[in-house]
């Protein structure tokens, strides 16, 4: 396994299943403050999927300059892993 192989396994155990906040001061992530989510995957690129609980994942780069991660006791109430479109059977569907 070369280097870019070991940091691509590193972050996914760094970050996969943990609950993250976005960084306030990221223009680019303006969207997302107030909201906790959760980091499904890494992808190849490097980057979190990460679900808000809103249907949708977004790709946010795998870095603290990025993403905070949030106690998984802080994150109760204000993560809905049931809101999320990607349950095998979700609610919504009738």
């Amino acid at each position: 396994m070369d280097s870019a192989d070991q940091r691509y396994e590193a972050l996914k155990r760094e970050w996969i299943d943990k609950y993250v906040e976005v960084n306030p001061d990221r223009p680019e992530l303006k969207r997302f403050v107030g909201r906790v989510g959760r980091v499904i995957t890494i992808n190849l690129n490097r980057k979190a999927l990460v679900d808000f609980a809103d249907g949708a994942w977004y790709d946010i780069t795998a870095s603290p300059e990025f993403l905070r991660v949030v106690d998984a006791e802080a994150a109760k109430g204000k993560y809905d892993p049931k809101a999320n479109s990607a349950q095998p059977f979700p609610e919504k569907q009738g």
